[in-house]
C-alpha cells in the first residue's frame, strides 16, 4: 500500500464520498455514525447519504483536518486518515478541554475499505500516523463511540482509555 498526503482534499471530495459510502455499507449503517441524522440512509441509499454526509466532509476536509492520506493500491483508494493538531480557533466541540493543547495531535477519518479489512493496511495507516504526530511532537489520540468495531481494535493497537466524553471515549497512545 502506498501512502500519500493529500495537498487540496476538497479536490477529492467525490471520491472520498465513495468511498466512505463503500464504508458505511461495509459496516451495514455503523460507520460512519452519522450521529446528527434523524432518519438514517439505507446502505442502498448513495444519494441519500450523499445529501447528509457531504457537507460534513465538505467542511471537515476544507476546515478541520490538517493533514490527510490516502491509502492506495493500484490507484484505488483503499484508507484514508487524517490528522488535526491546530486546534485553536477551530469548532472542535468533541474535543474534551482537559487535551485541547499544543501537543495533542487528533487521529481522525481512519477507514479502511471493508473488501480489504484483515489485511494490514489499517495498522499501516495508523503506525504511519502515530509516527507523523510523534514527529511533530503531537500526543496521539483517538476519539470515537465505545460501541464501534474500532474501539477494541484501538486498545489492540496499544491505545489506552483515558476518558469517557459525552457520548465518545478518548484514547491516547502511550
Amino acid at each position: 500500500m502506498k501512502i500519500t498526503r493529500v495537498r487540496n482534499p476538497l479536490e477529492f471530495k467525490d471520491e472520498l464520498i465513495k468511498f466512505v459510502f463503500r464504508v458505511y455499507q461495509g459496516t451495514n449503517g455503523a460507520y460512519p455514525a452519522l450521529e446528527w441524522v434523524e432518519d438514517k440512509p439505507s446502505i442502498d441509499d448513495f444519494e441519500g447519504f450523499k445529501r447528509v454526509y457531504e457537507p460534513f466532509l465538505e467542511f471537515r476536509l476544507g476546515k478541520e483536518f490538517d493533514e490527510l492520506y490516502l491509502g492506495t493500491e493500484e490507484e484505488k483508494v483503499i484508507g484514508t486518515i487524517a490528522l488535526v493538531y491546530n486546534l485553536e480557533g477551530k469548532d472542535v466541540w468533541w474535543v474534551p478541554e482537559d487535551i485541547k493543547g499544543e501537543e495533542t495531535g487528533l487521529i481522525e477519518f481512519f477507514m479502511v475499505d471493508p473488501a480489504y479489512k484483515g489485511k494490514g493496511y489499517g495498522s499501516q495507516l495508523l503506525e504511519f500516523a502515530v509516527e507523523r504526530l510523534r514527529g511533530l511532537k503531537k500526543e496521539p489520540y483517538i476519539i470515537t463511540f465505545p460501541n464501534l468495531e474500532a474501539y477494541s481494535y484501538y486498545l489492540k493497537k496499544g491505545f489506552k482509555k483515558v476518558m469517557d466524553y459525552k457520548e465518545f471515549v478518548v484514547l491516547k497512545k502511550e
